[in-house]
């Protein structure tokens, strides 16, 4: 009796024991952060010779890095890009191509149109000048050509993914963090929404806020870029709506535009505008109405059957390359 009678208790703390270590086990699977559905990895390091493709020649300095996108359950890379930085800084975005049809991350941009730009605001832009962009230009401009920036973080917005990742958004946005290196405060962040804003507003009222966000009479370049619409349209579809589609070149470019002339038609568009993706793709951007084509930002771009941007009187149109415009704001 005296042996069941010390088994007993010993028994209980047993049973005690195993219930608190299978809910421990259960909180830790409750808390546990779920990983991002990709991961970034590494293919090859170089400098700017080793990636011709770059025209980085001008950069010898550059460090780097080609990195494939690996999806959990998908055999085959869902992406490829290209990184830069100098020395030990954080890495810099400076080519993304796409391998599916989803929304992923990032335009496809061609990378000729990158280092042209920034040779001509190294030779032109005065060296104390600010340079607005959405944050991705912003910290390539930083990269090469050193110029004073209003944005110097990878900041992720908006997050361009596919639906079926939007309940890994979380982990995706710790997991780019992390890789970017991105040390942004709320202060930064706050001015991209102040920055985005203006974009979104009427074009009078965007250049009013663009000025009051500079803070004083600095002299101030805003360069935008065509793939800049669907981003901002992802942030603001009540003010601007955007769709877009992607066309193979071909040598039937009046077919080509029968094309577009259809899905403006059957879809009831109000205007679009194209992006030379490479030698053998173009994307067309759409509009979903007139209003959406007050925005500041399409007011800044050339779109079918709307003033061209030298037409506009809010801010002197200076220099245009590819997809990129720039202009210098009053």
């Amino acid at each position: 009796m005296r042996s069941g009678g010390r088994l007993l208790p010993s028994l209980g703390i047993f049973l005690v024991t195993g219930g608190l270590l299978l809910l421990g086990w259960f909180a830790y699977l409750w808390f546990k952060p779920i990983p991002a559905p990709y991961q970034y990895q590494l293919i090859e390091e170089g400098s700017s010779s080793t990636f011709n493709k770059m025209d980085l020649e001008g950069w010898p300095e550059l460090k780097l890095g080609q990195y494939k996108v690996q999806a959990d359950g998908v055999d085959k890379p869902i992406a490829e890009f290209i990184v830069a930085k100098q020395e030990d800084g954080a890495p810099v975005l400076i080519y993304w191509k796409n391998s599916t049809n989803e929304i992923l991350y990032n335009f496809d941009r061609k990378p000729s149109e990158l280092t042209t730009l920034a040779e001509a605001i190294s030779k032109y832009a005065p060296k104390d000048a600010l340079i607005l962009s959405w944050w991705d230009t912003s910290r390539q401009i930083k990269l090469l050509t050193g110029r004073d920036t209003l944005f110097t973080n990878h900041l992720n917005e908006p997050l361009m993914i596919p639906a079926p990742w939007l309940d890994h958004s979380k982990a995706i946005q710790a997991y780019e963090n992390q890789f970017w290196q991105s040390k942004a405060d709320a202060a930064e962040l706050d001015r991209f929404k102040h920055f985005s804003q203006a974009l979104a507003a009427p074009a009078e009222e965007g250049i009013q806020q663009l000025r009051q966000l500079i803070g004083s009479d600095r002299e101030a370049y805003l360069i935008v870029h065509v793939t800049d619409l669907y981003k901002l349209g992802l942030m603001y579809p009540e003010s601007i709506g955007v769709a877009y589609q992607n066309f193979p070149m071909t040598g039937n470019m009046h077919g080509m535009i029968n094309q577009m002339k259809v899905q403006v038609k059957e879809n009831n568009f109000d205007t679009y505008t194209l992006q030379s993706v490479s030698d053998n793709e173009i994307r067309v951007f759409f509009l979903s109405d007139e209003e959406s084509g007050q925005t500041l930002l399409a007011r800044m771009l050339p779109f079918v059957d709307k003033p061209a941007p030298t037409e506009l009187e809010l801010a002197q149109l200076i220099y245009q390359q590819g997809g990129y415009w720039v202009y210098k704001l009053p």
